[in-house]
This record gives C-alpha cells, structure tokens and sequence, in this order.
C-alpha cells in the first residue's frame, strides 16, 4: 500500500466525519423571519402572588421617621443566593414561613401568603393606621429571592438572581453566558408555577413571535431548559465510534512510513 493511498483515505474517514458533524446555520441563529419590523411591548404587570419561602423586603416610613424606625430593623432570616457572576450573596428580609405568615414588629404575625405586594402593602399600611402606630404610613414591599433558573446548553447554566424583578427571556440567556451553538434555539423549555401548577411552555427563539409570547417576560422562580441539538447527541456517539478508526489510521501510517 503506497503512502499516498494511506493518506488519501485518513482525509476521506476525517471528511465523512466532519460532513456528518455540520449544523443547519439557520437553526443556529435567532429571529430568522425578523425584518424592519415593530413590536409592541407586551409586560405582565401583574402582582405575583405570594407564596411559601419568598422573601420580602418590608420598608416603612411616615412622617415622624424616629417612629419609624422600629419598623424598619433588620430582620434577623437571610439566605444565601446565587448571582449571575456566580457569587454568593447574604439576602436578609421577612421569610414567609411554611404556614404563610411573616412576623413584623409591634404587629405580630401576618398572614403573607396567598397575597399580592399590593395586598400586603395595603395590609399593614392599614394596621398602623388602625393601631395608631403611625401618621400616614409609606409601606414598600419587594422580593429578595426574584430568581430564575437557567439549564442546559448555556454557557453558565446558573440560578440568576434578578434585583428589579423584571427579565426576559433573552435577558436571562445572557446573564446565563448565552445558548452554545449546540443549542435547540426552536424548542427552549419554560417551566412555570401558576396557581400552585407546574405548567411547560415551548418557545421558538428563532422566531420573531418571541417578542409577542406572553412569556417573553419571566416571572420569579421560572426555569428555562435548552435542550442539545441532534448534532451534539450525535456528535457524542460519533466520537467514541471513530476515536479507535481514527487510531489506527494513524498507526497504520507510522507502520507504513517506518517500513518505507
């Protein structure tokens, strides 16, 4: 067997893999059918309802700030969160407990879940009022655990931690290092809880009917999910299969070039 036959046919085994290996450009990319065109912004905003778990900043304030004071102490519940750069931050706030109450100075345990913030807000606003606590209390309520979940094929598959409680879904894909390009960009999974269900929602990010999606924007505790294209599962298998050919091949061409 001559040296050139030998290489002739290691470029055909490297070729028929890289061939096999290529991926459809237009499935790799985002808004494939967008032009000059506008959309009209679509935010929910609704309240979300509060639940189990969450925690909330709580800030009081009126026109004696010294009364105010008392309301506005350090709650002693923290918890540990992750952000998108990957440290860990400490999050103090008012833990809604299992049974759904958060405990507040001077007003004592408060029924928290099942409410919105505005509810809340509105709740002991008016408990100040009616116990003389206060003079035209200000009452601000925020979450300090908003997080959404980013897996799969992200360059940093992370649980993003969001401050202003508002992000898309691209949003979010960048936070998380953005979709690889082995990446399903046609089938990215949302997994949401509504009124105590788990519901899923495909999203088609190579579409412009994303920016029109009700689910453009997420919501606090939702998980995207991108999911690996057939070349990636493929790609795995093939790597194993041909490593050995690909082995031989290159013995088989030291053997022939030491023999020479």
């Amino acid at each position: 067997m001559s040296n050139s036959r030998v290489f002739k046919g290691i470029v055909i085994v490297i070729l028929a893999f890289q061939f096999t290996s290529c991926i459809n450009t237009r499935k790799a990319t985002y808004f494939n059918d967008v032009g000059n065109l506008s959309f009209p912004e679509i935010f929910e905003d609704g309240d979300p309802i509060l639940q189990a778990n969450d925690i909330l900043s709580i800030s009081v304030s009126s026109l004696n700030p010294d009364a105010a004071k008392i309301f506005n102490a350090t709650n002693v519940t923290a918890t540990q969160t992750s952000s998108s750069t990957g440290t860990t931050t400490q999050a103090s706030g008012y833990l809604i407990d299992k049974e759904g109450v958060i405990r507040f100075p001077l007003l004592g345990r408060i029924m928290a879940a099942g409410m919105t913030k505005k509810g809340l807000r509105e709740e002991i606003t008016q408990q100040l009022i009616d116990k003389k606590l206060l003079l035209d209390p200000i009452v601000d309520v925020r979450f300090l655990n908003y997080r959404v979940s980013v897996l799969g094929e992200v360059k940093n598959p992370s649980v993003l931690t969001i401050p202003n409680e508002k992000v898309t879904i691209l949003e979010a894909l960048g936070l998380a290092g953005d979709l690889t390009i082995y990446a399903r960009r046609d089938n990215v999974l949302l997994i949401r809880n509504e009124d105590g269900i788990k519901k899923t929602r495909r999203i088609d990010l190579t579409s412009g009917e994303i920016f029109t999606s009700p689910y453009y924007y997420l919501r606090s505790n939702d998980v995207i999910y991108v999911q690996p294209n057939k070349s990636k599962v493929a790609s795995s298998g093939r790597a194993t299969q041909w490593l050995p050919v690909i082995i031989s091949a290159l013995s088989l061409v030291i053997v022939v070039l030491n023999n020479k």
